[in-house]
């Protein structure tokens, strides 16, 4: 077992989480780690299990703001790396990203070894080079782990291999009424994975009418979004509207209480997949699902997973009208949701 290891994604929520059973099978081998993640993925480090301590650094390289980068930048991220002082440090990367510019500044911190995934050369910055066959469509948080098990980590007996936060997580009755309720997450990231507003809207008046309680999720700034999505229904009341009204740990536990989540491909997606809730994944094939659908529960994928925009990575659609996900209608979601509950059911009858 080694004293401290650094464990490495400076991306989004999602990322983070999907990087668990990783950060997992490294808590199991050292007697510390200590994770850096960006501003955007801190909250969701924080509800990792096996993380002791979170770094916070924002990667110019990763960022969508394209912050620039300097030396006092660069300088800050090297002295909290030599403050740590990691045995070993491990980079773990999207497939379209590059570790390199990372291994580059843990270098210059004295991490005195590090393994990543690289398809280009590294020369000396990394000590464990891993190369996976990028053409193979392999879910993240599988090719993370494979990374660690690369550089000697493995997760502990009984440990499945899932998404997880850690507990517990807290009390949210009062802002959801007993659980049961489907959760629907409007926002996302990236418009290019956006369904439109007025489709989430018909989805929650198609679940009103079917019988279900409906609670709307978003963070302070999609508030006017999940105002929209909410409600008036037409004829079939309200949905709860808890736009803005959670920290991220609360988050977690309002999808917990879910009997379904509907959302785009996006943080709360696998935050759901995180606390064991099956997802109804509005899913944008500018990314392959088979990397990054919810992972490790029951999930139904709607949208064109073959349209125009399929591979191309785009932040903002690059197909007039959004058709992968303006195919879809609310109909649909509520026939997705019936056919998670059927799963569901048919577990329980399995395991009592």
């Amino acid at each position: 077992m080694i004293g401290t290891a650094l464990v490495v994604r400076p991306d989004n929520a999602g990322d983070v989480l999907l990087a668990g059973p990783a950060v997992r099978a490294v808590a199991a081998g050292a007697r510390e780690v200590v994770m850096l993640a960006g501003p955007y993925g801190r909250a969701a480090a924080e509800l990792l299990p096996g993380v002791d301590r979170v770094l916070e650094w924002r990667a110019p390289w990763i960022d969508p703001d394209r912050m620039p980068m300097t030396s006092e930048h660069a300088a800050r991220l090297v002295e909290q790396v030599r403050a740590v002082g990691p045995d070993v440090a491990v980079v773990f990367t999207s497939f379209h990203q590059s570790a390199l510019p990372t291994a580059l500044l843990l270098r210059l911190a004295g991490v005195p070894r590090i393994a990543a995934i690289s398809e280009d050369y590294p020369g000396s910055l990394l000590d464990v080079r891993h190369v996976v066959d990028e053409s193979v469509d392999v879910p993240e948080p599988e090719r993370m782990l494979g990374l660690a098990r690369a550089a000697g980590f493995d997760l502990p007996p009984g440990d499945d291999g899932r998404l997880a936060v850690r507990g517990p997580l807290p009390d949210v009755e009062h802002l959801t009424g007993p659980p049961g309720y489907v959760v629907v997450h409007p926002g996302t990231t990236a418009p290019a994975r956006a369904w439109p507003a007025e489709r989430w809207a018909e989805a929650v008046e198609a679940l009103l009418a079917a019988g279900e309680r409906v609670v709307v999720t978003g963070s302070p700034g999609e508030r006017a979004l999940t105002a929209i999505v909410s409600g008036p229904a037409l004829g079939s009341g309200f949905a709860l509207d808890l736009g803005g009204a959670t920290t991220f740990p609360e988050l977690a536990a309002v999808l917990a209480g879910a009997s379904a989540v509907v959302a785009a491909n996006t943080g709360p997606a696998h935050l759901a997949a995180a606390v064991g809730t099956p997802v109804v994944s509005l899913f944008a094939p500018v990314v392959p699902a088979a990397r990054w659908a919810p992972y490790g529960v029951p999930t139904v994928v709607l949208g064109d997973q073959n349209a125009p925009c399929r591979g191309s990575r785009a932040r903002i659609c690059p197909v007039p009208g959004h058709p992968c996900l303006t195919s879809v209608g609310g109909a649909q979601v509520v026939d997705a949701v019936r056919r998670l509950a059927a799963v569901d059911e048919a577990v329980k009858e399995v395991v009592p």
